[in-house]
């Protein structure tokens, strides 16, 4: 990181959480001599006599500098302590740009270039993750607005330090008020496996560089070419084809479908029971649900359905006694554990899930789609949108997906879209990803862009016809010359004939 620095060894540097001082060693050691730091923790020792133990955040923003460098603390909200909670709440700047969504590091960022001099550098090494968060989205407003990104070096999850997994990036962004100066941006992403050594870094051995457009004022900064980008576009410009959304631009999967994380339970292994396992009484039958988990599923289907005790809240102590002894009994070895799982600040009884969360939802009669809350793209290139069938409940790590009455097209012809390959790559740039983990909830599956159907249009409806019945056939016989044709239906929909995206 010091060795990004293009300013003259007698500029003034800043290094505004020093820690013990490791960026302070660096740059003296390379002549760097003009130095200023600040120390929050008064109990760290530092050996260098320039260090300021005060609060950086408190600090005054008259002083200017030539160069930002260090590795800022990256602190979730929830896990800061009570009087840096309060400390920033008094801010300025925090007040102005950020709120208590933001991680404690995004001050740091904008109170850096504050303090820069125009053609000032910041180097910062920090997680990923406010490059497309909403709540980052002042930030990023700011540093579009003041300058320019020299240099991005994306680490993804490699371990560049012990016992902490994050998706890493090392910036080098430029202060001016010529924000046009620089007009692509040097990507390198890191291509090893495991913690990099310090001579492939300096020799830049572990890194594919691209070269991707310049940020600008959008929601979201993507990290890919220009190519990628326009390709992106062009996709979502064929799913803004006019929609009954009254001032939507582009019509979205939210539009459309309602969107539910899976159910808790507290204790899988207490409430898991097969019908097997001996008579039940016909309440005890009512009270057995099929559920799916994350593992179960697998691309356009599942591999195994479970059962689990689904009982009604509010359910009498001695009702429960009465017309459910065989859970009564197979919940007995469970008891201690059930009655000490996180219960939302809520009297739960044993026999009931802790957080039966959109059960409502997922009670409809009528198939859903369910993908995992979390996926790992790093050794495939699909995510496993399957279809569960009447009456399956998600549980806590399956998010689902239910029609409203507004959406025309079938669910298969919905489960073949989420499958595709244009849907795939605007996740991987537009979804919330960290490191190689694409997450699911409501919020990102939601922004989803959906190509609906025309049903004024012959051509269109018999495309759609096309692909619902070979995705039942390819639910059944798990052929692949299904997945051919339903990808074929997708292209000439997409006119696409060159296939690009």
């Amino acid at each position: 990181m010091v060795s990004l620095i293009q300013k003259p060894l007698d500029c003034r540097v800043l290094e505004p959480s020093c820690g013990k001082g490791v960026f302070l060693h660096s740059l003296l050691e390379r002549g760097y001599h003009n130095l200023t730091a600040y120390e929050i923790d008064k109990q760290i020792e530092v050996e260098y006599d320039f260090v300021k133990y005060e609060s950086f955040v408190s600090s005054s923003t008259d002083e200017k500098f030539d160069v930002v460098i260090g590795n800022p603390p990256y602190i979730r909200w929830k896990n800061l302590e009570p009087e840096l909670k309060e400390e920033v709440k008094h801010n300025n700047i925090w007040r102005k740009y950020f709120n208590c969504l933001c991680d404690y590091h995004l001050i740091f960022i904008l109170k850096s270039v504050e303090q820069l001099v125009n053609g000032g550098e910041l180097i910062f090494i920090c997680t990923e993750y406010w490059l497309n968060t909403t709540h980052s989205k002042a930030l990023r407003k700011y540093l579009s607005d003041n300058g320019y990104f020299s240099d991005i070096y994306h680490f993804k999850e490699s371990p560049l330090f012990q016992d902490v997994t994050a998706s890493f990036i090392i910036f080098r962004y430029v202060k001016t008020n010529n924000v046009d100066v620089e007009k692509n941006i040097n990507l390198h992403l890191y291509t090893g496996k495991g913690k990099p050594s310090f001579e492939d870094l300096i020799s830049n051995k572990c890194f594919n560089k691209l070269l991707i457009p310049q940020f600008g004022n959008d929601d979201r900064w993507i990290l890919a070419t220009e190519n990628t980008q326009q390709e992106v576009k062009e996709f979502e410009a064929k799913c803004s084809i006019p929609s009954n959304i009254v001032g939507e631009e582009m019509n979205r999967i939210g539009d459309y479908f309602e969107i539910g994380n899976g159910m808790v339970s507290g204790l899988d292994a207490a409430f898991k029971f097969s019908p097997e396992e001996g008579h039940m009484t016909d309440e005890e039958k009512s009270g057995i649900c099929k559920v799916l988990k994350a593992k179960d599923l697998v691309q356009y289907s599942y591999k195994h359905i479970s059962y689990y005790i689904l009982l009604p809240n509010g359910l009498k102590e001695e009702d429960f006694v009465k017309y459910y002894p065989n859970f009564k009994r197979h919940f007995e070895p469970f008891i201690d554990k059930l009655n000490n799982r996180y219960n939302y600040n809520k009297n739960i009884p044993y026999w009931e899930f802790v957080f039966p969360r959109n059960k409502k939802l997922f009670d409809r009669r009528e198939e859903k789609i369910f993908i995992p809350c979390k996926e790992r793209i790093s050794n495939k290139n699909y995510f496993r949108f399957a279809l569960a069938p009447v009456g399956v409940y998600p549980l806590q790590d399956v998010t689902g997906i239910v029609k409203k009455a507004c959406c025309r097209e079938s669910i298969e012809y919905v489960l073949a879209y989420l499958n595709n390959k244009r849907v795939y790559k605007w996740l991987v740039l537009n979804g919330i990803v960290k490191g190689d983990i694409v997450e699911f909830s409501e919020t990102p599956l939601s922004r989803i862009p959906y190509r609906i159907i025309d049903w004024n249009n012959e051509h269109e409806v018999s495309l759609h016809n096309k692909i619902t019945d070979e995705v039942r056939k390819y639910i059944e016989d798990k052929e692949n010359i299904h997945i051919d044709r339903i990808n074929k239906y997708f292209n000439i929909l997409f006119y696409e004939s060159n296939d690009r995206f």
